[in-house]
């Protein structure tokens, strides 16, 4: 069973709807008992990092997924679930998570060419191996919607890269969990194989850092 965490940061449902197509059990979740027996968890999100920290507190969420985490369960985040389980994001200075050490940055466009946030389909390179990658070409493109990206402290915490104005880190990770910058669940087919793959991770027959 994977439990998709509910904090009222938007796509928990499109997650959901991909689980369901692969006849993988899943369920929404807010109560933090149920993110603590959860097998996995999926830590989806669209939104602003300040009023998402906000309602992880006020749920107590917040607690749970370091529990969480600390307990060695599977966690895959996605979007703004990729930049709050940082240190810290530079939308509204906000304190986030810290399981993995590092800050979400701002696009800083140059000129009007491009746009933020940044939206649409871009190809993702593979700078460490991973169980979540097997199957899914080098290079595949994922969809996007998004005015920050993960940076860790540490290159290491750096899975894969994608470029827009700049390179920066698409996937990272540290033990067991990895989180995504784009949104596996509407990336198509290679999309659907990333939570396929999730699915059947076990942190502990790998070296994923």
């Amino acid at each position: 069973m994977i439990t998709i965490l509910d904090y009222k940061a938007g796509n928990q449902t499109s997650v959901k709807r991909a689980l369901d197509f692969l006849g993988i059990p899943n369920r929404i979740s807010a109560d933090p008992s149920e993110i603590l027996s959860a097998d996995r968890l999926i830590f989806p999100g669209v939104g602003h990092a300040q009023a998402a920290m906000a309602v992880l507190a006020e749920r107590n969420l917040d607690i749970a997924l370091k529990k969480a985490f600390n307990a060695g369960i599977p966690i895959l985040g996605i979007c703004l679930g990729s930049q709050i389980i940082l240190s810290r994001s530079e939308e509204g200075d906000t304190a986030c998570l810290d399981l993995i050490s590092g800050v979400a940055r701002r696009f800083q466009p140059q000129h009007s060419a491009y746009k933020i946030p940044h939206m649409g389909w871009n190809a993702v390179r593979f700078s460490r191996k991973h169980p979540l990658f097997n199957g899914i070409p080098d290079g595949s493109e994922f969809y996007y919607v998004h005015s920050f990206y993960p940076m860790p402290s540490d290159p290491r915490n750096v899975y894969a890269l994608s470029d827009y104005l700049i390179e920066f880190p698409a996937i990272i990770g540290h033990r067991n969990l990895i989180a995504v910058q784009f949104h596996a669940e509407k990336s198509g087919k290679i999309g659907l194989q990333f939570l396929a793959n999730f699915a059947s991770w076990n942190p502990e027959d790998d070296d994923a850092e």
